[in-house]
């Protein structure tokens, strides 16, 4: 994102089974996006993956670009 200021973003980790669901939520927007990894995956990677997917999705949003 090519603002000056970071935006705001809320991670939520749930356990589904073998798997660790992590979504993240753009305090501004509202936009929520989902990734999933095995459970013993490392919160710090998920949220990374999870953070890049939101960022795409609100460029797509704004007219950026697919």
């Amino acid at each position: 994102m090519p603002e000056s200021q970071p935006r705001t973003v809320y991670f939520e980790h749930t356990a589904v089974g073998a798997y660790l669901r992590c979504a993240a939520i753009c305090a501004e927007t509202g936009t929520e996006v989902v990734v999933m990894g095995p459970v013993h995956t490392a919160l710090n990677d998920l949220e990374r993956l999870a953070r890049r997917k939101l960022e795409r999705r609100l460029a797509q949003d704004a007219g950026e670009g697919a």
